[in-house]
């Protein structure tokens, strides 16, 4: 067993055509900064699978290991259209992890690399799937705070009506609960600084509004081609998170009706009381905003799924600053 383990330290090519917990590894597909994602084949159901296998570090922090398998158990148990399906979490020799549905396509990552910024019917269509999935999540008490282009993963839809089918994924590094901070107990930062909320860089606990801030980052980047804050280094961007207004989108995308700027305003907003209630809710006010009003009905691509409804009790409060027209600041 100490020399399987061993293979997992050297270089992830080297496990092309090994057997890895009932998995067969075939070719790399992703990788990020604490896990390699590969296709795989499911030797006892003869299938293919994507297989996600963390940093050996990560296992040896016995938090984090329970932690992980819990949550990944959480999100298995979320049967939503637009979450990748895991099928099953673990640890094998030493190391954590975790197949899922294979997807065939593209993220959004290579899509907008490919394309740049796309129009706004397309943008929200993919938006208002990714904000179904983020809503149905927070209804089971999980919080993304990952959301990035290279989590959406963007299939052939079914028809003209449906010309994309999205997918969320990477449920298995999300935090469980609404009480937990940006940094992990091993002390590596959840999260992609080019959208990532305030909130979590404070260290402050955190809720589903964050995932409002990270998909908002997002949605801006498929319309103006680039994430709201860009900043010369990692601390300028964190600062830029914490304390500096979010340029107009219309800067960028002068063909958009202006109300589109104070939609951003809000889901951008500071402070998560500020913000909308839900991931679905920014992103029906973005439609409206670019359509001059509530549509008729849903967008062609839209789920009738339950999704967390606003907190109990909760009241309506009169428009705060960002409801106005945002000023940039200057220097």
């Amino acid at each position: 067993m100490g020399g399987d383990t061993s293979l997992f330290s050297g270089r992830p090519s080297e496990l092309i055509g090994r057997r890895v917990a009932g998995y067969r590894i075939e070719q790399e597909i992703g990788r990020g900064g604490m896990a390699v994602v590969y296709r795989a084949r499911d030797l006892r159901l003869d299938r293919t699978v994507a297989l996600k296998l963390l940093a050996p570090e990560l296992a040896r922090n016995d938090t984090f290991r329970k932690r992980f398998v819990h949550e990944s158990r959480t999100a298995a148990a979320i049967d939503h259209p637009h979450i990748v399906p895991v099928f099953e979490a673990g640890e094998t020799d030493g190391v954590l992890y975790i197949a899922m549905r294979y997807v065939a396509g593209s993220d959004l990552r290579h899509l907008l690399d490919r394309q740049g910024p796309l129009p706004l019917a397309t943008a929200v269509r993919i938006a208002t799937q990714v904000a179904s999935a983020l809503d149905a999540a927070h209804d089971h008490g999980l919080v993304h705070r990952d959301v990035k282009p290279g989590n959406i993963l963007v299939a052939r839809g079914t028809d003209s009506d449906h010309p994309e089918h999205v997918y969320l994924t990477d449920f298995g590094l999300t935090k469980k609960s609404l009480s937990l901070t940006g940094f992990t107990t091993v002390g590596q930062f959840v999260g992609t600084l080019d959208y990532v909320a305030p909130e979590q860089i404070s260290g402050r606990p955190v809720d589903g509004r964050c995932d409002v801030y990270g998909l908002a980052c997002v949605v801006h980047e498929t319309l103006a081609g680039r994430p709201p804050f860009r900043r010369d280094d990692d601390m300028a961007l964190l600062w830029a998170h914490q304390y500096d207004e979010p340029p107009p989108l219309t800067e960028a995308r002068p063909d958009l009706p202006p109300e589109v700027d104070a939609v951003f305003a809000r889901a951008l907003a500071k402070s998560p009381d500020e913000r909308y209630d839900s991931c679905l809710a920014f992103v029906s006010a973005l439609r409206d905003a670019g359509t001059g009003g509530p549509a008729a009905g849903h967008a062609p691509t839209e789920v009738d799924v339950a999704v967390a409804p606003a907190p109990a009790g909760g009241t309506a409060k009169p428009p705060p600053a960002w409801a106005e027209p945002v000023m940039r600041r200057r220097g």
